[in-house]
């Protein structure tokens, strides 16, 4: 008969392709139980938005199928998402497992639109999600949600966020007086503000924050950066050579702060012509691939240019609402799996140093 010993040594065989370690040491294998041939178990994956998923889950079935003597199988497949940044370091905010800023080198580069539609995606596959936007000269998150008058209430001295379409939202575009007035800010206020945006908010529990910076590399990202421990940066950038260009300049700025950076998304990519189907390079091409290759840094997606995301953006509906299963929808699910799947890398090995500074030396 085979064994409880047996059936975890055949699953050991299995590997996480992207934390390149075995499912069982990882402990993504729970509640086994083995009576008679009768084998069940709790596949539990690191984040709902794994672009494995099905990948393992087959591997699985197919190590479990190779053993002799287990004549029923049955496997529940869940997830929970991990810790990607250091809770105990961080006791004002210690219920939200990701915190990703989504940064660019300069504006117009669709950032927002970008952190929108890639918040609903993760937030479509099961995770909780909460959108922060953080761009107080010029928050446009309310805007491109339909959600210009919202009243901020505030419980136990602290405030609640907004609720659209699964997300939990901040603005600083929920609190202006006017609809077209403009911030005018020094530094210590702005920074004042996106504290209290971040520790004062009842964020619950969250898998993912997403924070929406401003462009450029001023006080409010090196207040993210400096306030409390955050997962990594995402930067956005176009194709052309003059976006890309000006996107280095983020990563220096994080590098110099010791931020991990998650990767780099390129929006506006290429527009694929309706009556050739052809793909046309309006803004040129690969400008977020070389900045991947020269700095070695994930590339984690591409966003095609599309009429259907701007106008979707200034009509206060979303691609991922309107149009889940269009190709646009399509390139952010993919570009969301593929940040999660970092924030995964980057949690499994904040373990390994965790483990090993609780680990006596022998020395």
């Amino acid at each position: 008969m085979v064994g409880v010993d047996q059936v975890l040594e055949k699953l050991s065989t299995v590997i996480d392709p992207d934390l390149k370690k075995d499912i069982v040491s990882m402990g993504m294998i729970k509640d086994l139980e083995l009576n008679s041939g009768n084998l069940k178990f709790t596949l539990e994956l690191t984040t709902p938005a794994c672009p494995f998923n099905v990948e393992i889950e087959d591997d699985v079935r197919k190590v479990i199928g190779e053993l002799d003597g287990i004549n029923n199988f049955d496997m529940k497949v869940t997830a929970k998402v991990m810790e990607g940044r250091s809770l105990d370091a961080d006791t004002a905010m210690a219920t939200v497992k990701n915190i990703i800023g989504v940064a660019s080198g300069k504006g117009g580069v669709g950032k927002s639109t970008v952190s929108l539609n890639l918040a609903l995606a993760l937030s479509q596959t099961g995770a909780k999600v909460g959108l922060l936007d953080a761009d107080v000269y010029g928050p446009s998150i309310p805007l491109m949600l339909g959600m210009d008058k919202v009243n901020m209430e505030v419980a136990d001295n602290k405030l609640q966020p907004a609720e659209s379409n699964g997300l939990k939202v901040v603005s600083f575009g929920f609190f202006a007086e006017q609809e077209h007035q403009a911030a005018i800010y020094r530094g210590p206020i702005i920074s004042g503000i996106l504290k209290q945006f971040l520790v004062d908010t009842n964020w619950s529990d969250l898998d993912y924050l997403i924070v929406d910076l401003p462009p450029g590399t001023g006080d409010i990202p090196l207040t993210l950066a400096q306030t409390i421990p955050i997962t990594g940066i995402l930067v956005v950038t176009t194709p052309q050579d003059v976006a890309s260009n000006v996107a280095v300049k983020a990563l220096g700025m994080f590098n110099k702060l010791n931020v991990p950076i998650l990767g780099v998304v390129e929006n506006m990519s290429s527009f694929v012509c309706p009556n050739c189907n052809e793909n046309h390079y309006i803004f040129g091409q690969g400008g977020a691939k070389k900045i991947s290759e020269k700095y070695n840094i994930p590339f984690v997606g591409e966003i095609p240019l599309n009429s259907g995301i701007m106008e979707g953006s200034d009509k206060g509906k979303p691609v991922m609402i309107t149009a889940p299963q269009s190709p646009s929808a399509e390139a952010f699910r993919k570009t969301a799996k593929n940040i999660a799947a970092q924030c995964s890398i980057l949690a499994a090995r904040l373990q390994e140093e965790m483990k090993a500074e609780a680990t006596p030396s022998t020395n």
